[in-house]
């Protein structure tokens, strides 16, 4: 395994374990490359401090008493470099007065996004079949729980939703 030196009567790695300590190192390396970004995505919103934040919607004129629609507005939890996914979007419904509701287009089963069948007046789910009814509540399919709900208020005639980071389920 070692070479015995003539010369200097040291003892000298081999080629083989030369080699060795060289792929080991040289792995380590490319696991670092790798790991270090995964391991900053999983914990960046731990240090960002993703807080929830009012964001406006609209005016509240604008929205129809019985109507839902979507409504995008940017995320809570934005990275300087999110560009367009920065931006996230909820269903807004006008209950009549200053009443309004606000959910998530995630869906609760594995995140997909909900439509809105006003036909109807539920949340289809694409992906697995879920089906909501207008309150959010789970109607039928795999949904484990119900639509995820954002506090909303109106102050100084602007519809306001408290954002908070995408729901991850």
């Amino acid at each position: 395994m070692f070479d015995i030196n003539p010369d200097c009567e040291k003892i000298t790695p081999g080629r083989r374990q030369f080699l060795a300590r060289l792929s080991l190192g040289l792995g380590g390396f490319g696991a670092a490359l790798v790991g270090i970004p995964v391991v900053g995505f999983l914990l960046g919103p731990l240090f960002r401090g993703a807080a929830e934040q009012w964001r406006s919607v609209g005016r509240a004129e604008i929205f129809q008493p019985g109507e839902t629609v979507e409504v995008s507005f940017e995320d809570a939890s934005p990275v300087a470099w999110a560009g367009v996914t920065g931006k996230t979007a909820a269903w807004l419904r006008h209950e009549g007065g200053q009443q309004f509701m606000a959910f998530s287009v995630n869906c609760t089963h594995l995140g997909c996004p909900v439509r809105w069948l006003s036909a109807a007046d539920l949340f289809m789910c694409p992906c697995h079949g879920g089906v909501y009814y207008k309150n959010g509540d789970v109607a039928a399919g795999p949904p484990p729980k119900p639509l995820t709900q954002y506090p909303v208020r109106v102050r100084d005639g602007l519809v306001e939703i408290l954002t908070r980071p995408t729901p991850i389920t």
